[in-house]
């Protein structure tokens, strides 16, 4: 039977990690993996979780099973992280809320659940998109139609194309939009632009589905789930996919939450048996020592403090590398103006796959060929280098 199997191309992204390994070039700079890295490159584990880490290993009594849901409290903890803890939709009955195997689990289930509703709803996606989450939408049996959204002249959301896109949307379709640092272009909407897409969805009969896999890695917290708390106030029905692999850096543990906000407490109700039923079908029980860890920090005032103030710290470096790399490349009379205005772990440069070639081969810098980069890659030693291999391969 397998000897009918014909082999796949290689994932671009494991493909270049793979390339980057094998290059025996000391001055080798990587670029492209989207993981957080510190200035010495490395993805460190945050001192919060390494404290809920040592708690849970003192006083952890059982490994059974938590059940398709996961446990109650990580489940209120994170909505209360997405939404705003003092939220009345927390208590409303109106939410159903999953656990699941990082942010992919999360959309892979709303996929699923998305199918139960309604076979033939298509879902919108911005064009660019985050590469998985075509695969995964697409994969469960969704039609996927795509939105425009970035615009390359001016390096910042192309609105009136996006706007312009949805209205092609009908009734009971799905609008599926990245709650904050855009992945891979890093241009946001802005809070004026969340509530027109807002009050299309409300016009149109669409149904917003909010990918976040980025809280505080933006701006702050709260400020990154602005959009996402704004809709959640004004629309019947939302899904979101949360993912606490960067904030948290929990990238091995596959932690994430599948959250649904129905009209009413008795559709809730019934959704939460569709939603579980089908987790039941596919992985039957989240893991469980990742999520244990979120919930152990969100509910210890001390450890929430201590992790918050190492995420602001994260950010604030994103956002310093984002400002050197553009004062860098300015020293050669190159605008790249548009990185500072951009926010979270990714950017383009707007170079050619051809020139993101001249870079790896002749400059050991490794990005995706679409010239996406993960600006937690850059550092103080390294953005000098970039910036003249940059110069180099643009002359």
């Amino acid at each position: 039977m397998f000897e009918h199997l014909t082999a796949l191309p290689q994932d671009p992204i494991l493909g270049l990690l793979q390339l980057f390994r094998n290059d025996e070039r000391a001055s080798k700079i990587d670029l492209g993996v989207g993981v957080y890295k510190d200035a010495q490159g490395n993805t460190p584990v945050m001192k919060a979780v390494k404290q809920a880490e040592l708690r849970l290993l003192e006083q952890e009594q059982t490994k059974s099973y938590i059940g398709p849901a996961g446990t109650e409290g990580f489940g209120r903890s994170l909505a209360g992280l997405l939404l705003g803890d003092n939220n009345p939709l927390l208590d409303s009955g109106r939410l159903t809320i999953a656990q699941t195997p990082g942010g992919c689990g999360a959309l892979r289930m709303a996929a699923e659940f998305l199918m139960l509703c309604n076979r033939d709803a298509t879902v919108w996606v911005s064009n660019p998109t985050w590469g998985n989450h075509i695969p995964l939408l697409g994969g469960a049996g969704l039609n996927i139609k795509e939105y425009s959204y970035y615009s390359k002249t001016t390096h910042g959301v192309d609105f009136d194309a996006m706007m312009a896109d949805l209205q092609q949307a009908r009734a009971g379709d799905v609008v599926l939009l990245h709650g904050c640092c855009h992945n891979p272009s890093g241009a946001d909407l802005n809070i004026e632009q969340w509530q027109a897409v807002t009050d299309l969805i409300l016009d149109k009969g669409l149904l917003p589905f909010v990918d976040i896999a980025y809280q505080g890695l933006g701006l702050r917290l709260d400020e990154d789930a602005a959009g996402l708390r704004q809709l959640a106030e004004q629309v019947p029905e939302l899904v979101v996919a949360a993912s606490c692999s960067k904030n948290f850096g929990l990238y091995r543990e596959r932690t994430g939450a599948l959250v649904i906000l129905s009209a009413t407490e008795s559709q809730a109700k019934t959704g939460a048996s569709q939603l579980f039923s089908a987790i039941r079908g596919h992985y039957s029980m989240p893991p469980s020592h990742g999520a244990a860890v979120v919930e152990t920090i969100l509910t210890d005032s001390a450890l929430r403090a201590s992790w918050q103030g190492e995420l602001e710290l994260m950010t604030q470096r994103i956002l310093g590398l984002r400002e050197q790399f553009v004062t860098e490349m300015a020293r050669y009379d190159l605008d790249f103006s548009f990185i500072a205005r951009q926010q979270g772990m990714f950017s383009f440069l707007g170079i050619s796959p051809e020139q993101v070639l001249e870079m790896r081969e002749k400059h050991a810098i490794y990005m995706v060929d679409s010239s996406r980069i993960n600006v937690a890659g850059l550092s103080d030693a390294n953005i000098p280098v970039v910036a003249q291999a940059l110069r180099s391969v643009m002359r």
